[in-house]
């Protein structure tokens, strides 16, 4: 690092002393990082943004006095910083963390589950990683995402009527196949994904002649918190896939965090193979695994859409897609979060259209129709 470049100031914030500390050191070892202050609560977080001004805040969610939800949603709205949750792996913590996402924080990383030396290096690479891309990428911070609090809790009470998917005789007439009733979009998305899928996915309709599957890079257990918040303010049914789901027109699944998920025709319907492997292009699920299934299975009958997200999981992907001639999208780099895969696949030439975020609902509407 040249010696005259201004470090990326964070401020750490934790209720648990231990937890400070151990972030703190993971950063400070890091030459480009410089950990400008320390906060135990929402509150006193706060108070250390006014003194410091960091580029970005680490964050914990379960807090007292102020707890992480609140504490963000003021971040954002008088500071207008990236904010990094740092999460446990249970499920109040992933249930709560992607209620954050949602809310506008732009990533997460999960707490080390033990102090053995490998796991603390691992998260501490994950975290320093993040934060250099975020904050070299100025993010664009959209405020509060989807919904705020009280109006989530609102929304509970009133869930959309989904489609009884059970009833499959509708939907898969007796000898035919569900191949030719329903069209393939299939999006890759990483850093900033689970706002941009808040505020993409309501406005997409029930009625929408396609199936979507959606790789985010999430660990086991997140995808489904956020599969079940998406259902719940989604006209389309939102789930975590499962091995053999059928592609159904109405129908959104999210790959399962620590599996792959790809796409395979079969004799009376297409379906969803989901299985362990390997990590892909350094994820699992990888967006390449599924934009190469789509590619091969579906040809030019197939949509790839690459998002918001740091690296480049899902660009060869996408050039598989291009090749077989299918249609090629990426988000643009005004409504990213970070123009990382996006930027990739564009500069490999894989891209048909660019679209911003307010764009794409529309846009998808308009190429695969209504039923």
């Amino acid at each position: 690092m040249n010696v005259t470049q201004r470090k990326i100031r964070v401020l750490v914030t934790d209720d648990s002393a231990l937890m400070r500390k151990l972030i703190s050191e993971m950063l400070k070892a890091d030459a480009e990082i410089e950990v400008v202050a320390t906060a135990m609560d929402g509150l006193l977080a706060l108070k250390k943004i006014e003194q410091f001004q960091p580029d970005i805040v680490t964050l914990d969610l379960i807090m007292p006095n102020m707890d992480g939800l609140t504490a963000l949603q003021h971040i954002i709205s008088r500071f207008g910083l990236p904010v990094i949750i740092v999460s446990s792996l249970s499920k109040p913590g992933a249930e709560i963390t992607i209620k954050a996402l949602a809310l506008g924080a732009i990533d997460f990383v999960t707490k080390p589950q033990n102090f053995f030396p490998e796991q603390i290096v691992n998260v501490a690479s994950e975290l320093i990683s993040k934060i250099k891309s975020i904050v070299n990428h100025r993010p664009h911070i959209r405020g509060i995402g989807l919904l705020n609090i009280e109006e989530e809790e609102k929304a509970i009470e009133k869930v959309i009527e989904k489609t009884n998917w059970a009833n499959l005789s509708k939907t898969i007439p007796k000898g035919e196949s569900s191949i030719e009733e329903t069209k393939l979009i299939c999006i890759g998305i990483s850093t900033g994904g689970p706002e941009a899928l808040s505020f993409m996915l309501p406005k997409l309709p029930a009625k929408l002649a396609a199936t979507l599957l959606i790789v985010q890079h999430m660990p086991e257990g997140f995808t489904l918190q956020l599969a079940q918040r998406l259902d719940k303010y989604c006209e389309m049914q939102v789930k975590e896939a499962a091995n053999g789901d059928i592609l159904l027109s109405g129908r959104i699944l999210i790959a399962p965090g620590g599996r792959h998920m790809y796409v395979k025709k079969r004799p009376l319907a297409a379906t969803v193979v989901v299985t362990e492997g390997p990590t892909v292009s350094g994820h699992c699920p990888s967006v390449d695994v599924l934009f190469s299934s789509a590619a091969a299975e579906y040809g030019s009958n197939a949509i790839g859409l690459i998002m918001t997200g740091m690296g480049e999981d899902g660009v060869a992907g996408l050039g598989q897609i291009k090749q077989a001639r299918g249609l090629t999208l990426a988000q643009d780099e005004a409504s990213s979060v970070v123009f990382g895969m996006p930027r990739v696949a564009l500069a490999r030439g894989y891209v048909n259209e660019m679209l911003s975020l307010e764009q794409i609902p529309n846009y998808l509407i308009e190429k695969v129709g209504l039923l």
